[in-house]
């Protein structure tokens, strides 16, 4: 199996473990997508492009406020969550889930997944 058939298997794994994880992908430090299990309707190079800027700024304030190195950051909307974690040394989760979204298991799943993606990739 390839690294690429691995991580769409991890993504897919993460996203039937719930049915509130609408869509998860594993960008690139960069802001490139690397996997996705994404609906049409999203668009891989703009919610790549937003998890880099927002990690970025997550960790920048992170820093400035003497908060320690960022571990996750997540935004809630009113239709959902939109969940980052890194997942390696140069990659992050993204998850998005809807607004009923049950956040302890999901976290819990991000981090399985996100581990298991840091292996793939190392």
């Amino acid at each position: 199996m390839s690294r690429t058939d691995e991580l769409n298997s991890a993504l897919s794994n993460l996203q039937a473990s719930s049915a509130d994880v609408e869509a998860c992908a594993v960008v690139s430090e960069d802001g490139l997508i690397i996997a996705s299990s994404l609906p049409q309707s999203m668009e891989e190079d703009h919610i790549a492009a937003m998890s880099a800027v927002m990690l970025s700024m997550g960790g920048r304030t992170a820093q400035e406020l003497k908060r320690g190195e960022l571990e996750q950051l997540y935004v809630k909307g009113k239709n959902g969550y939109v969940i980052i974690s890194h997942a390696g040394a140069h990659s992050s989760l993204i998850v998005i889930t809807r607004k009923e979204a049950k956040l302890g298991l999901i976290f819990l799943d991000m981090s399985r997944t996100a581990s298991e993606i840091a292996s793939i990739l190392s």
